[in-house]
């Protein structure tokens, strides 16, 4: 039997988590203090750039781990290009950082053009978690180029827990600067706490409450996101026999629910490439109902480690790759 009061000292680093957190909301109360009084916020995040092949693995490949980017293979000589390449640059500024816009000029880029397999221009493709989807190829209407970022979105989201970081679209392209004073204390600074403090202690049934109460107002909140996912993981093995656990995983391959309880077991034990590296595999050989549970807890798992670390952008890439 797990002791109630067990570490996550294996997994991840809980006062790390927390100043992490505590950064991105207060970044995000300095968004919203600047846009209270008219101030336009700056993001260091570009919405539409221009690639060329010596900065695709980081401009397309790398960024794709944290957020869709929509690739407009176009060229200088091509008509219906000068339509779609404004539009879709449009488009980009109006969702706001739901998806960044890569612009690759073929002329210059035969390379690129022929690995993604393009028969004409203007085409556009997606790469996602370093997968690339073919999206459309032509001009298209307005309508259905809305349609097909809606899905791709929405998508990128439910399927691999990709979500774009909001931006000012009029700001985009700016280099991002350090904020001077730092952001007045949230609201749910004393929830926080009392919620870290009760994780700390191992009274999982109240931290998860206690994150709970701050994510019903403030959904997005960072640290209540991280801090919940810790307290369900820890509450999911606290009753758990191990070494059953494990056996029965071994034993019993095709069990998904069985290898859903031993992946948590890994990642509580520290061992984070095997809890990611099971599911994976446990997505690619399942189906229906059994796949979409696997696939879910394996975004669950990513929220406790964290969307920066090197090991879940491996494994999105590698969930990519069974999925599609």
């Amino acid at each position: 039997m797990q002791p109630r009061n067990m570490s996550m000292s294996g997994v991840v680093d809980l006062a790390a988590v927390k100043a992490a957190g505590e950064a991105k909301q207060k970044a995000e109360q300095a968004r919203a203090e600047a846009a209270r009084t008219g101030q336009a916020p700056v993001s260091g995040a570009r919405l539409v750039f221009d690639v060329d092949e010596a900065g695709f693995q980081q401009d397309v490949l790398q960024r794709s781990t944290e957020v869709p980017v929509v690739i407009d293979f176009w060229a200088e000589w091509c008509e219906p290009c000068k339509q779609l390449g404004p539009l879709l640059e449009r488009l980009a500024g109006e969702y706001a950082g739901k998806f960044v816009l890569a612009k690759i000029d073929v002329d210059a880029n035969q390379m690129l053009f022929q690995q993604f397999g393009v028969q004409g221009i203007p085409a556009v493709f997606a790469v996602v978690a370093g997968q690339p989807i073919p999206l459309f190829q032509g001009a298209a209407p307005e309508s259905q180029i809305r349609q097909v970022l809606d899905q791709l979105v929405q998508a990128a989201e439910q399927q691999f827990g990709i979500v774009g970081a909001p931006v000012d679209p009029q700001a985009a392209g700016e280099p991002a600067q350090e904020a001077e004073a730092p952001a007045p204390a949230g609201p749910y600074d004393a929830l926080l706490e009392a919620a870290n403090q009760a994780l700390d202690s191992g009274d999982l049934g109240g931290a998860v409450q206690a994150y709970k109460n701050v994510l019903n107002d403030d959904p997005a909140n960072p640290e209540a996101k991280l801090g919940l996912a810790q307290a369900e993981l820890l509450r999911r093995v606290q009753d758990l026999d191990p070494q059953a656990v494990r056996k029965e995983a071994a034993e019993n391959p095709a069990d998904v629910q069985a290898q859903i309880r031993a992946a948590d077991l890994d990642l509580v034990g520290g061992h984070v490439e095997d809890a990611f590296g099971r599911l994976v595999d446990t997505v690619k050989r399942s189906a229906g109902d059994d796949r979409e549970a696997a696939r879910r807890r394996l975004l669950e798992l990513f929220e406790v480690i964290g969307a920066e670390d090197p090991r879940v952008t491996a494994a999105r890439t590698a969930l990519a790759r069974v999925l599609f």
